[in-house]
């Protein structure tokens, strides 16, 4: 059987089933230092009391720019589309 090549830029992704259900995350911290950004995917349990990491990405601050900048082209066409996110108060 051929195996197609993916077209020049292209990269071919592998993930198994777990890893393409994704995980929920309802915080997020992240640390920086001259050469990383660390962003720390949480889920912090009804109750409050008790968090549980799910993953950690360390990218370049090249990378975490071009991230924050395609979140906020998303976050402006969420809006438009379903109008404006109302945030929790912080707390």
């Amino acid at each position: 059987m051929d195996q197609q090549q993916p077209a020049q830029g292209q990269v071919q992704i592998k993930a198994d089933e777990k890893e393409l259900q994704g995980q929920y995350s309802n915080l997020v911290m992240i640390h920086h230092n001259l050469e990383e950004f660390t962003l720390n995917f949480i889920y912090i349990f009804p109750n409050g009391a008790q968090g549980k990491l799910l993953s950690s990405a360390i990218v370049s601050p090249g990378h975490a720019k071009r991230i924050w900048r395609a979140l906020g082209e998303n976050l402006n066409r969420y809006e438009a589309q379903f109008g404006p996110i109302k945030e929790a108060p912080e707390g």
